[in-house]
């Protein structure tokens, strides 16, 4: 079953099997915070919204980043 078409339920147990045995509630969300991200940076990715080269460049120069 691909990862689009599985239900938020059979997700979650398949997180709750990858963690490690002494993982807590914090790690879960964690997880699944980062999992959402993802999911939610390749939709925008697939929608072409997404940021230009200058963008990025502007944006790293604001946080004292040299590229």
């Amino acid at each position: 079953m691909s990862e689009a078409s599985q239900t938020i339920r059979q997700k979650v147990h398949a997180l709750a099997e990858q963690l490690p045995a002494d993982a807590s509630w914090g790690d879960v969300i964690e997880e699944a915070r980062f999992r959402r991200a993802v999911e939610l940076g390749i939709a925008a990715a697939d929608r072409g919204a997404f940021a230009t080269d200058e963008e990025v460049r502007s944006t790293f120069a604001q946080w004292g980043v040299k590229v």
